[in-house]
This record gives C-alpha cells, structure tokens and sequence, in this order.
C-alpha cells in the first residue's frame, strides 16, 4: 500500500515509513522513481535545517549510487540526459554525495573521468572514436527531438563493425528514421533530392505556420508519437513550397468560403467532386495541381456572378469567360449589365423578326468575345427599329449594353 510522505511524493509503508508519513527508520527496499522521491523529501527538509543523522546517512549513499550509476552509463559510451547531465553537474560542482558533512570519492576540482558527455578517456582509440562520432550525431539528431533514432541502433553502432564514417546511413536505413521522413523515398522515386533532417522539419515548419495563420484546424497538423505530421507528406513528396501552400489555403478561403453563397453553389454545380466542405482538402491535395485549382474557382466566381444577376451559365461557357480574362470583378459588372437589357432585346428581336438576341449575343459584346462586333450590330439594328417605331430610346441602348458599363478588354 502506497501513502504520502509529502504533496506529490509517494512510497510504499513496507519501506519504513511509520503512520502519517514520519520516517522510524532509514527507508528500504525502495525502487528508483521511489527512492528519488524520497531524496527529494530530504530536500525539502535539509533547506528548514531539519535532517537528522539518520536522513544525511541515507543522501549520502543515494548520491553515491547515483554518481556510480551515471558514471558508467558515460564509460560505456550512453548519452546522459539533460536531467541526468544537470544531477552529475549537481553532484561534481557540490562536492558532495549528500546534504550531511561531504563525502568524496575521489573527486577533487574539475570534471571527472566518466562523468563527461565527451568521449571517455581510457578506452582504446577504435572505441573511442565510435562513442564521439555516437555522440556527435546523437546530438545532431536530439536537436530536432529525433535522438531516439539513433539510440534505438547504439549497439549496433558501437559493437559492430561499421566505420564511424558510415553510422550516418545506416541510421537513415532504419524503419524508423524512413518512418519519420517517409516523404524522402517518393521525392527521389520522382527524380527528386531527399531532404535532409534539417530541411525536412524546416518545411514541416513553414507548413504548420502557414496553417496556423489561416486559422485550420489543429487536425491539419497533428504528430504522432514520433512526430511524423502525416497531413505534410503528399506536400514534401511533390515538392510543395510553404508560399504555394499558402496560396492554395488562400483560394479555398477567401476565393470560395468566405465568397458570396453564389460562388459555392455554381462550384458544386459545375464540379460535383468538390463539395463546400471539402474545399480545402481538395486544394491541399497536391495531386489538384493549383493552376487547375485556380481554373476552376474562376469559372466558379464567373458562374456565381451570373447568378447573382438572375442568369444561368454552364462550365463550358464559365470556363470560356476565364480564358478571355474575364473575372469575378469583370463578371459581376457585365452579367449586371446583361441582365439590365437582355429580355428587352429578346423581345425587339422577335417582334420585328431579327435573329435572337440571347444571353450568348449580350456576351459575346459585353466581355468582348469572339463575335463581339456582330452582336453590337445585332443590337444597334433592333435598337434602331424600336426607336423609329415609337421615337424614343429603347432600354437596350440605354446603356445597359454599353462596355463601359461591363468593363473594357
């Protein structure tokens, strides 16, 4: 059974501890996380001035075993952690293995042998040179939080046969580091370079941040355990930039979801496949390459923008209007336009018998199409035959028509 020694510090009854907590006698049988809670308790109590002879007994030995344990970790060529480097520091700096009268061990001024995160002195050079070249790209990879790829395959490293030389690749070897960068595989499958750590994690970076500042969900970027951001993986593989990425967010956004209703409704009538709720995964989808992306909220926006002036327009027709230049900004003016004198001028043509004067007529002159001259001529000849019949200016050359008025080409 388990009880409080203190806030937070826990350990067993069996250790000797009497009832509340209150040591009867030094604590046994304790496991490592027990054992430095206690000596964290001691702690406490040295500041107050509070330890008995007892208490100082037991830190003295506690930071001896602890000074043995991280001094053969560094013998035997393992990488200290930071706790670990700042409770040998602790130790060595002190001068102490206890919070009673110090005790040394033969430890005097300086940093001693084992305790270093450098390479360990009285090994042979073959040893040695393996443990600095280990720790060299420990550190290399810890900078990133990646320094369990590397030890994960230590002993492989320091006891086989590899030349320091080649712990680099065979590190990039492992399932886990192609885990991590799985990206790498299908960029050089594609005649492109794999990107080193450094590079790779920087992109990952600039991905998050772009994301961040448009307001995406935490969900786009998530880690795993081993920080692999699966959302960036098809980006890395077709060679995405951060700045392309950002334009693609952007278009989804500002072009589509935060776009007038109209813009939404005629994509999901032009393009099926695209949902408004899928707008942004199918722009962060690279295999949609942005150009066609772009294509398409075009025609979108062109669509929209007749609708909005009470028209209809088809894909075919919106994708046309796009090739010509026409915009979201062009398209609304002209549609306004069209849709100001377009049922008048169907009527005046059918009157006086003239070929139709459609929608199709009105565009072909408003956005300055092929066929723009014979469409002016169609409505100046109706427009001309209402005025001498009733003397007076009809609505479809009132300006309504007029290019000025759609935006001139």
């Amino acid at each position: 059974m388990a009880i409080k020694i203190k806030k937070d510090i826990t350990v067993r009854e069996d250790a000797g501890l009497g009832e509340g907590g209150v040591p009867t006698v030094a604590p046994k049988n304790l496991n490592s996380q027990e054992a430095q809670r206690y000596n964290e308790y001691l702690k406490g109590k040295a500041t107050q001035g509070l330890l008995s002879a007892l208490d100082k007994k037991w830190t003295d030995n506690y930071n001896k075993n602890r000074y043995e344990i991280l001094k053969g970790k560094v013998t035997q060529g393992i990488q200290l952690t930071a706790a670990e480097q700042a409770e040998s520091d602790f130790l060595i700096n002190q001068g102490i293995q206890g919070f009673g009268n110090p005790v040394t061990i033969g430890i005097t001024t300086g940093t001693p042998i084992g305790i270093s995160t450098g390479t360990p002195t009285g090994l042979d050079e073959t040893t040695a040179g393996k443990i600095s070249a280990y720790n060299l790209l420990f550190d290399e990879f810890d900078q990133y939080d990646l320094g369990f790829l590397v030890s994960d395959i230590k002993k492989i490293l320091l006891e086989g046969s590899l030349d320091p030389a080649e712990f680099s690749l065979k590190v990039r070897g492992t399932d886990a580091y192609k885990t991590r960068f799985a990206a790498n595989d299908a960029r050089v499958a594609k005649g492109l370079k794999a990107l080193s750590p450094a590079a790779y994690i920087a992109l990952e970076d600039q991905y998050q941040e772009v994301m961040r500042q448009y307001g995406l969900p935490e969900s786009y970027y998530a880690k795993t355990g081993t920080g692999v951001q699966e959302g960036f993986r098809k980006l890395i593989e077709n060679d995405v930039s951060n700045i392309e990425l950002e334009d693609r967010i952007s278009t989804a956004q500002k072009r589509v979801l935060n776009a007038n209703p109209e813009v939404s409704q005629a994509l999901k009538q032009f393009y099926p496949d695209i949902t408004n709720g899928d707008i942004l995964a199918y722009t962060l989808d690279p295999k949609n390459a942005i150009e066609n992306i772009k294509r398409k909220v075009t025609s979108a926006e062109i669509g929209g923008a007749a609708i909005q002036a009470g028209l209809k327009t088809g894909m075919a027709r919106a994708e046309q209007l796009g090739t010509y230049g026409v915009d979201k900004a062009t398209a609304e003016k002209g549609y306004s336009a069209i849709g100001g004198g377009l049922e008048r001028g169907s009527q005046l043509a059918s009157i006086y018998g003239q070929d139709p004067y459609t929608q199709t007529t009105a565009e072909e002159e408003v956005f300055n199409l092929q066929g723009a001259q014979g469409a002016r001529k169609q409505r100046q000849k109706v427009a001309g035959l209402e005025q001498a019949t009733f003397g007076a200016k009809t609505g479809i050359t009132s300006g309504a028509l007029a290019r000025d008025r759609a935006g001139a080409y």
